[in-house]
């Protein structure tokens, strides 16, 4: 994990989708969850740069997990929209960070936004609805 900034580690749990992506890395927890991404080929569309269906997954992971995570115990949480703005690119071997500001936690919906990050350039906001689905299951 050499080429992976310090205090970020593999993120600990995990789904086919993020493994088809990942590695993904983490630090913090909750609404502090910052999620890790090194841009990798296989990440990439034609033209060489980073395909915005990898930005989507991450930030609905780092919204999803910081959103869920920010309760005891973990909330079900299900995408019910989400919504990307592109400022900007990254390309192979770029280091990439998706930070959450939750907006709101109620009993039926939850908000927040997303900032994918190189550097100190933001790249990506997102924002997502996620309809609350009762307590976090283990699957």
């Amino acid at each position: 994990m050499s080429d992976v900034p310090a205090g970020f580690g593999p993120l600990s749990r995990s789904s086919p989708a993020i493994d088809l992506i990942g590695p993904v890395y983490s630090k913090g927890e909750g609404g502090e969850l910052v999620l890790g991404l090194r841009v990798q080929q296989k990440h990439c569309n034609m033209r060489g740069g980073l395909h915005g269906g990898i930005v989507a997954t991450l930030a609905d992971i780092a919204l999803g997990y910081a959103i869920a995570f920010s309760t005891q115990p973990p909330t079900g949480l299900i995408t019910a929209n989400l919504s990307l703005d592109f400022a900007g690119t990254a390309k192979i071997g770029d280091w990439l960070e998706a930070k959450v500001d939750i907006q709101k936690k109620g009993n039926r919906l939850a908000f927040g936004n997303c900032y994918i990050s190189v550097g100190e350039q933001r790249i990506v906001r997102a924002s997502a609805v996620f309809v609350v689905a009762g307590e976090l299951t283990e699957r």
